[in-house]
């Protein structure tokens, strides 16, 4: 008889990619059995789903460059407009400073990038000033206007404790970060220009801060050197220096990188989420459909795992150490499809997904109740829920296993076997499910269902 794991090992499992396929998978087998709790499923809309996304992908690329469809990472937001702006800010640092410090200071970007790439609202925008590269002003939205935002707060050293080194993110600037300098960098007017979870966001990148100074080993490049997200560049190289090369490559293990993300920012995940013998598991929820009436009250055999912040960081800190440190990351398909909005919406756009008629009933209730709120638009009525509602926690599952699904498909329709998932994510299902909400609810151009925003769920 297996003895039944200890609670470090299901910590263990639980903070692991392998876990986020499998538990999708089971709440997939649900839905096949027609056990969920609150969609229906209709699979036969499977194939027009992929070929929605197929159509899009040879409409937007040549056929010859649809093999190099870039990955699916934050990096591709700032290129918003057709304006290369990370090439631009790589150019101003060259003859200054080595690449392994031009590789730190983009992962000091993206990761600060990531943390605040949580959903902006239907209302805010953030406007770029005309410069070299951008002739006149423009507003951006949603996550490129987040992204940009970014950008020119960490432009502006507005996450660097160092007056003489704005160009980089380190634990006493973000300890030290006002809300009201964040306000500012985020360009906020809470009557013209509202953005969610504008504290939420503050206390997570403050709570940054707390976790570089509580992990040195990653974090710390040197004695005295203050701690930055891109140190980890350091410790990943050095697996990739102590391994044997493949090919004159640096091999480092996928799990490797995913370990640093999630250890080392471990404590930044609000008190509120799920925990394991007081330990913060992070974007780790129960979802209904797992549950029966035996499960123990102390079981996590009916927890689903996304980490999708923590994997859409890691698919974003990848593509820098790839291209210009020369390193090639072994298991990489370990990665899964993102459970966020855009790819779950084009599931519920397309017919794929329906919420049960009670489900519906009882977000449309939640929506009314929220358009009562102060500043909020009555307009285009989606249900609403709370993000750690069961609705959102099955339809996000349904979403990590259908993506898997859908790639197949597409590789298939392309005939391009080794197209991989975040090529998919980036040519494909991402667009094409920002793509079907414009056209589905052209005032907000927002997802069928509608979640809460507090700044901290991605």
């Amino acid at each position: 008889m297996t003895p039944a794991p200890t609670t470090a090992e299901t910590i263990a499992y639980l903070r692991s990619l392998p876990a986020v396929r499998e538990r999708a998978e089971l709440v997939y087998a649900k839905a096949q059995d027609r056990q969920l709790k609150h969609f229906d499923v209709d699979f036969s809309k499977l194939s027009d789903v992929a070929k929605f996304v197929v159509s899009l992908i040879k409409r937007d690329y040549d056929a010859k460059d649809i093999p190099n469809i870039p990955p699916h990472t934050r990096l591709r937001h700032f290129d918003v407009g057709q304006k290369d702006r990370i090439q631009q800010l790589c150019e101003s640092w060259k003859g200054r400073i080595d690449n392994i410090e031009t590789v730190r200071r983009l992962v000091d970007l993206i990761v600060v990038s990531v943390l605040l790439d949580a959903g902006a609202g239907d209302r805010w925008t953030f406007e770029v000033k005309p410069d070299n590269i951008q002739k006149v002003a423009r507003s951006y939205s949603r996550s490129e206007g987040l992204a940009l935002a970014s950008l020119a707060m960490f432009k502006e050293g507005r996450f660097s404790g160092d007056i003489h080194r704005a160009h980089q993110v380190d634990a006493d600037g973000l300890c030290s970060l006002t809300l009201e300098s964040l306000r500012e960098g985020f360009q906020v007017d809470e009557q013209k220009n509202p953005l969610l979870g504008l504290e939420g966001r503050w206390e997570l990148l403050r709570r940054l801060g707390k976790a570089l100074k509580l992990h040195p080993e990653y974090f710390a490049s040197s004695e005295n050197a203050p701690l930055r997200p891109g140190n980890m560049v350091d410790y990943l190289f050095k697996e990739g220096s102590d391994r044997p090369r493949r090919k004159d490559k640096y091999v480092v293990r996928t799990e490797s990188l995913f370990k640093v993300v999630i250890d080392g920012f471990a404590e930044i995940w609000p008190p509120s989420r799920t925990t394991v013998g007081e330990v913060s598991l992070g974007d780790v929820w129960p979802c209904d459909a797992l549950k029966t009436s035996s499960t123990p009250a102390d079981s996590t055999d009916h927890f689903v795992v996304f980490h999708k912040l923590s994997q859409w960081m890691t698919y974003s800190i990848m593509e820098p150490l790839e291209t210009m440190l020369n390193i090639e990351w072994e298991h990489a398909n370990l990665l899964t499809g993102l459970p966020e909005y855009r790819n779950g919406g084009l599931l519920i756009d397309l017919g794929f997904m329906t919420l049960k008629p009670k489900e519906e009933e009882r977000g449309l209730v939640n929506y009314k109740h929220n358009a009562l709120k102060p500043g909020q638009p009555a307009v285009e009525v989606v249900p609403t829920f709370e993000p750690s509602d069961p609705v959102i926690i099955e339809w996000r599952a349904m979403t990590v296993a259908t993506l898997d699904r859908i790639a197949v498909e597409v590789r298939k329709q392309l005939n391009l076997p080794n197209l991989t998932l975040a090529q998919v994510l980036q040519g494909g299902t991402w667009n094409a499910g920002r793509e079907i909400a414009s056209v589905s609810r052209p005032n907000t151009k927002g997802p069928p269902i509608a979640i809460l925003s507090d700044g901290t769920l991605f």
